[in-house]
């Protein structure tokens, strides 16, 4: 991934948390001549030491459980806040007009082996793990008990765990870091007038303060 210097994530905990927030990841993993692209939720966790490991499974069908049986190299992206940012809402427009139209973003990118899990106890335990990160701002959040339980098996029967040993971990926060502090506050203040729940989001990541 291009990283200019100044569109650096702040630090490992940054990516961590964008990755929580953002679990649906796009899994890419080279094939012969071209790649084969999944979009699955993944699930961070700690492995041994500093290591961290990725979680998800797929359906048994899918060719990515194939390729994970390989242990091929794969990365998994975390997309994040993200919008259009028009070179109108930049004061210095106005100024001397050397302006341009551009895209702000946070996206992470986690590199590593994929391998296969078929253990059957592994699965619902990645299952009951990803189930109480997902419900568990809802108030009454379900619980894999509450399928009966052959009904549960036969799902599990149905997929195939992944797992990817990251291996490094790069985020990019473009957040209109290259602009004075003036520029950025026209950024914020022109995405507050759309109204939109995304623009609000990317608004709220962009720092007005002069960082020069």
């Amino acid at each position: 991934m291009h990283q200019p210097r100044h569109f650096v994530a702040p630090d490992r905990a940054a990516m961590l948390e964008l990755m929580d927030a953002f679990p649906l990841a796009a899994i890419v993993v080279a094939d012969g001549d071209g790649f084969e692209v999944n979009h699955v939720p993944l699930l961070a966790m700690a492995g041994e030491g500093d290591a961290l490991v990725l979680r998800g499974h797929v359906a048994r069908g899918n060719p990515l459980a194939r390729m994970a049986a390989d242990g091929r190299q794969a990365v998994a992206i975390f997309g994040g806040e993200q919008h259009y940012v028009s070179p109108g809402w930049y004061p210095s427009k106005a100024e001397h007009g050397r302006v341009v139209p551009t895209w702000n973003y946070r996206v992470v990118h986690a590199h590593g082996a994929i391998r296969a899990e078929h253990d059957a106890d592994w699965l619902r335990g990645l299952v009951a793990s990803l189930t109480a990160r997902h419900e568990r701002d809802l108030a009454v959040p379900w619980r894999v008990e509450d399928a009966p339980s052959d009904y549960l098996a036969q799902m599990l029967r149905g997929i195939v765990g992944i797992e990817i040993a990251v291996t490094r971990l790069e985020g990019k926060w473009k957040l209109s870091q290259n602009r004075v502090s003036t520029d950025r506050a026209g950024v914020v203040a022109g995405l507050r007038t759309l109204g939109n729940e995304a623009a609000r989001a990317m608004a709220d990541q962009v720092d007005v303060d002069d960082l020069s």
